[in-house]
């Protein structure tokens, strides 16, 4: 298998191949892939033998794991979006990630327990904020105070009921 021409490389402290096989348990068309070992010792920490990167796949989207240290913290600028089609499906993955050491933040995002930050948005949601108007404006006014997004007070917002 190649590179891929373009993937996500996500700096981790050391647990890349622990969050990767936890993505790949946790979320469809997921898997991990090629493990590579630093040959050498590096100025991140890490020792010649341990794992250095881990490719993996989230949801059909290539990406790298780089155990690089802990000179790197992450922040909300970066965040992997889940579409999710009912409650169920948005509750699945939103209490995998939280209830694996994650925490929950407002308006559909959550952090998992490695630092990476994931927005967990039903597709009526982005449905509704792509047609506009008054639609958007009360499932945007809906969305604000909620943690984990609830379909069913999203589609309500939307209808204007």
């Amino acid at each position: 298998m190649s590179v891929p021409k373009n993937s996500v490389c996500i700096w981790y402290n050391g647990t890349a191949e622990e969050a990767a096989n936890f993505y790949a348990a946790t979320f469809p068309d997921s898997h991990v892939g090629k493990i590579w070992l630093a040959p050498g010792d590096n100025p991140g920490g890490g020792k010649k033998g341990d794992v250095l990167v881990v490719e993996f796949t989230v949801c059909g989207v290539p990406c790298i794991g780089l155990n690089g240290g802990p000179a790197v913290q992450h922040s909300w600028a970066f965040s992997l979006q889940i579409a999710t089609d009912d409650q169920a499906e948005t509750d699945q993955y939103w209490n995998a990630i939280v209830d694996n050491g994650g925490a929950a933040n407002a308006c559909g995002w959550c952090q998992d327990k490695w630092g990476i930050n994931w927005q967990i948005t039903p597709r009526v949601l982005t449905e509704a904020m792509r047609a506009g108007g008054d639609g958007a404006a009360r499932a945007y006014a809906a969305m604000m105070t909620m943690h984990k997004i609830d379909v069913a007070a999203i589609e309500a917002a939307v209808a204007g009921v």
